[in-house]
């Protein structure tokens, strides 16, 4: 006996689920691994990386799946998922937030840096690719301040630029 149309239909939108659920999995666990490897990376004795939702107001802890652009949509959509690190930038408890982008395609990771580069890993992910994650997320912040100082110091620094959400903790 032939399935009916409406019986082939649920049928893909199973095989969509399962393949939705495992693209967020590994994004997500992905998504955990920098972020505790970067706060390790920049200092190890205190928390200054936490996921944090892709837009709108964030605090700087860890949101959990809200931390995700498909929080929130009921049915979860098979699509690249942009999250949030809040990276803190100063000792005095600002922190930055950082947009990354992630698309499975295979056994690959591509992580897009809010506009910019687009960086690859492996699955399952080493400590090697990340490490070079993690350097191109330091020195994205780093050159993030230094570059805007540096065109201030040389009187250029009128632009449309729309800069990066930072907020101050307060204690």
């Amino acid at each position: 006996m032939s399935k009916t149309r409406l019986e082939r239909i649920s049928d893909a939108a199973q095989i969509y689920g399962e393949r939705s659920f495992d693209n967020y999995s590994q994004i997500r666990s992905v998504a955990e691994q920098i972020r505790d490897a970067l706060c390790i990376d920049l200092d190890p004795k205190q928390k200054c990386v936490f996921l944090v939702p892709p837009q709108g107001p964030f605090k700087a802890v860890n949101h959990g799946s809200a931390a995700y652009s498909v929080s929130g949509k009921g049915f979860l959509p098979l699509e690249p998922i942009s999250f949030g690190l809040a990276v803190k930038v100063s000792t005095d408890g600002d922190f930055m937030r950082l947009v990354l982008t992630c698309r499975k395609e295979g056994e690959r990771m591509f992580i897009q840096v809010e506009d910019g580069d687009t960086h690859t890993l492996i699955l399952p992910s080493d400590d090697k690719s990340i490490k070079v994650l993690l350097d191109a997320l330091y020195n994205y912040v780093f050159e993030w301040f230094t570059g805007r100082v540096n065109q201030y110091d040389n009187g250029s620094y009128g632009s449309n630029d729309i800069g990066f959400d930072i907020v101050r903790v307060k204690a």
